[in-house]
């Protein structure tokens, strides 16, 4: 009898045991399946990944290397090393240069009498090449020789700037001109602002400040509204002894216009807006020992004798340089402007005003603060500053009138 329980205990002792092993192997079976899975699952996945990396990649490599070199040439109708436009315009392209976005040649022509033959000839013959997608040109002394030649070559594209009278006359030429008028107001900021602060040299108590135009015409004018405007909302007791030399090249009558400001009216900053005219009246702020001058259209602490410059407090700026930087971003992203005039601003980098130098060094900090105020207004749309540019309401002459002393 204990036998043979002690047997049937044994058996079933056996029996268990194997059950055990099946289980036992039939688990391992199935783990080893799942970590399997598993595994080519995170193949499968890190492959996938590693494919789609690998496409983006190539798909934004293939994005760059598409991306347009353009090849420009640029005319000079005079000589590099004016520290003026053709100076601007080159910095411009040489900023393109760099980043690869543009491969250019600059030819320079002369700005002499005898040289003039040169620039008609050296268009017809950059044009007839077929070389470049852009033909670059500047200044007002340019566009009848432009308007021969983009007629001549209609399918070659051309960028002419600085210039107010080429609009629209083909469709193959793009014309970049500038909002003086958004300048004026920040000349006319920092000026109302400085002549209150008696405290610096030369700034009497009065609050007159005065303006030298070239010709009473519809772009000087521009200068002068935003100019107006400046003064009178900075501080609406300071007056603008305005005058026309009707002439740019006349320093001598400037200079004694500049003098009888200085002397008669108490005027004690002058902004020069007369081409070679306005030296005249930085002259008269130098001689009389009593008055700044304010340049316009490049930094004239850069192009001034050291004595006039030292008597510079800033210059109004048309920053040709970024608007061809601004020309080539419009162009990338598919906005073209042929056979356009486009006036560019503050907010697209066309002008501005020197922050540097004299104006750093001398203009208390709350002079600098309203002029970056006002800067930031016009950009944003706070401030709309009046044109004379098309106003047959002549404002400008109304609130100039207003203004005088």
């Amino acid at each position: 009898m204990f036998g043979f329980h002690t047997n049937l205990v044994k058996k079933r002792g056996n029996k268990m045991k194997k059950l055990i092993a099946i289980l036992l192997t039939v688990l391992l079976a199935f783990s080893m399946f799942a970590c399997k899975t598993t595994t080519e699952e995170a193949t499968t996945t890190e492959e996938a990944a590693t494919t789609e990396e690998a496409a983006t990649t190539e798909e934004t490599t293939t994005e760059e290397t598409s991306a347009k070199v353009y090849n420009v040439v640029s005319l000079v109708n005079g000589n590099l090393g004016d520290k003026s436009f053709f100076d601007s315009a080159e910095a411009g392209l040489k900023e393109l240069a760099d980043a690869g976005r543009i491969t250019y040649k600059t030819i320079e022509m002369g700005g002499t009498d005898e040289d003039q033959p040169k620039w008609l000839e050296t268009l017809y013959e950059v044009a007839e090449s077929g070389e470049y997608d852009l033909i670059i040109v500047g200044t007002y002394q340019m566009p009848d020789y432009l308007k021969e030649v983009a007629t001549a070559y209609p399918d070659q594209k051309f960028l002419i700037y600085d210039d107010t009278t080429y609009v629209g006359e083909n469709d193959n030429v793009v014309n970049l001109s500038y909002k003086q008028n958004d300048m004026g107001y920040l000349i006319g900021v920092f000026a109302a602002s400085m002549t209150s602060e008696t405290s610096v040299a030369n700034i009497n108590a009065d609050k007159v400040v005065g303006f030298v135009g070239g010709v009473d015409s519809p772009v000087i004018n521009d200068f002068l509204y935003g100019f107006l405007e400046g003064v009178q909302a900075t501080d609406p007791e300071v007056k603008v002894d305005t005058r026309y030399v009707n002439s740019y090249v006349d320093t001598a009558t400037a200079k004694e216009m500049g003098l009888s400001m200085i002397n008669d009216n108490n005027c004690d900053i002058i902004w020069g807006v007369a081409g070679l005219s306005g030296n005249g009246a930085a002259e008269a702020c130098l001689e009389s020992g009593k008055a700044w001058f304010i340049g316009v259209d490049s930094d004239q602490e850069l192009t001034l004798s050291d004595e006039l410059a030292a008597i510079t407090l800033t210059s109004g700026l048309k920053n040709v340089g970024n608007s061809i930087i601004w020309i080539f971003d419009e162009w990338d992203a598919g906005r073209t402007y042929w056979g356009q005039q486009v006036n560019l601003g503050l907010t697209e980098g066309g002008v501005g005003i020197v922050t540097d130098k004299n104006f750093a060094a001398i203009a208390p900090q709350e002079v600098q603060d309203a002029v970056t105020a006002a800067e930031e207004a016009i950009k944003n749309g706070d401030i709309v500053v009046s044109t004379a540019i098309g106003d047959d309401t002549n404002g400008v002459a109304t609130l100039r009138d207003a203004m005088q002393p």
